[in-house]
């Protein structure tokens, strides 16, 4: 068992107020008094107020702790209500930070919020961490998951990290001070396209409940020092099977040490060299795709998403054939030599993964849509629904 000292010291007092509201807590000989004023004496900063964030801010507010930092840029998404449950129907529009926060006041009217309506990276995350005595990573990246990690690194501060993925989710405490670190459990980013993200592949929703709930437990297990943490080991849930298991992580004795932040979307990259290669000179937009299609251009329209999104939305007169069977070379031979190909996914970056393999097995005019479908949808046809 790993003995952690308690994250924080107590608060002075807690109010009359205070009292009756975490009376719950308070009768727990683990927490009690002591172990209450800690929490109330913790800063906590959430990273990411989406599916992870939501149940985690929802909880440390409701357990008391005294200062939450929510840090996340972007807007909150009809798509988003399915699991980000600290918003509701009227927030959509609205920044996700002043959302999550408006859920705390009415949760916890004795919780100080701060805001950080920015984008994480190299330039500020060493001062923003730095004001906090734990973080929770709940973003769906690896770039920021690495910056996160290399931040809380040099600050020698705690984070818990999770992660969901369709019907998984995973879970872990890391401290370079005390055990290992992210990298010392992945040392290298998958290659680019190798691992879908949650808008690519989904996510149950209430797997973000399951996760973030966790990871809310190890928060509060270190700041008031009781119990054992997940620090060295990483849990591992699968929703479909109804299992928890464990997996002991080690400090990498090889691994290089942390010494600055780095440009970490170069180093995780969301299209690989080939991938972009390919994409130079042979990208087209959403509009010059729709002039193409008005003109009767004799071409095949190849979408190279899942079959799931094809249902969902798709571009009219697209051929649905998956990125993986191109990769493969299943889907090879059953490609047509006497007209031009043109990609599309979602976005963008699994059309270039494949574009780059068709350009290798001869089909060298073929071009994807940079953007994809999304751009498709903002630009040509807005009466599609987005995901």
């Amino acid at each position: 068992m790993t003995t952690l000292p308690p994250l924080v010291e107590p608060a002075e007092s807690l109010s009359k107020a205070e009292v009756e509201r975490y009376s719950r807590h308070l009768i727990i000989p683990d927490v009690g008094m002591v172990g209450q004023k800690r929490l109330k004496n913790a800063k906590v900063l959430v990273i990411g107020a989406g599916g992870l964030g939501s149940p985690a801010l929802l909880y440390l507010a409701a357990a008391g702790v005294g200062t939450l930092g929510i840090l996340d840029f972007d807007m909150v998404d009809e798509s988003n209500l399915q699991r980000q449950v600290i918003h509701g129907q009227s927030d959509v529009g609205k920044s996700k930070a002043v959302s999550a926060a408006e859920s705390i006041a009415e949760i916890n009217p004795f919780v100080e919020v701060r805001l950080h309506t920015v984008r994480l990276d190299s330039d500020n995350a060493l001062e923003i961490l730095g004001q906090y005595d734990l973080i929770l990573d709940g973003t769906d990246n690896f770039a920021t998951r690495y910056l996160v990690n290399d931040a809380c690194v040099l600050l020698g501060k705690p984070y818990v990290w999770g992660s969901i993925f369709r019907f998984e989710g995973q879970v872990s405490l890391f401290w370079a001070e005390y055990g290992p670190q992210y990298r010392d459990l992945y040392p290298e980013p998958p290659p680019p396209g190798m691992v879908p993200s949650c808008a690519e592949g989904g996510v149950l929703g209430v797997l973000c409940a399951s996760i973030g709930s966790v990871m809310v437990t190890e928060a509060i297990k270190l700041i008031t020092g009781i119990g054992e943490t997940l620090l060295g080991r990483l849990m591992v849930y699968d929703a479909l099977e109804m299992t928890y298991r464990t997996v002991r992580i080690r400090k990498d004795p090889a691994a290089q040490p942390v010494t600055g932040l780095i440009d970490y979307e170069a180093f995780c990259g969301s299209v690989s060299p080939e991938g972009a290669e390919a994409a130079a000179g042979h990208t087209i937009s959403a509009l010059q795709l729709k002039q193409k299609i008005d003109a009767r251009e004799n071409f095949l329209l190849v979408d190279v998403r899942e079959p799931n999104e094809y249902d969902i939305v798709h571009i009219p007169g697209s051929v649905l054939i998956p990125k993986g069977d191109i990769v493969s070379g299943e889907a090879l031979s059953a490609l047509p030599v006497d007209r031009p190909l043109v990609l599309h996914c979602k976005s963008g970056a699994r059309s270039a993964e494949a574009l780059a393999v068709l350009h290798k097995a001869g089909f060298t005019d073929a071009v994807h849509v940079g953007g994809g479908v999304l751009s498709w949808i903002k630009q040509v046809d807005p009466s599609l629904p987005t995901y």
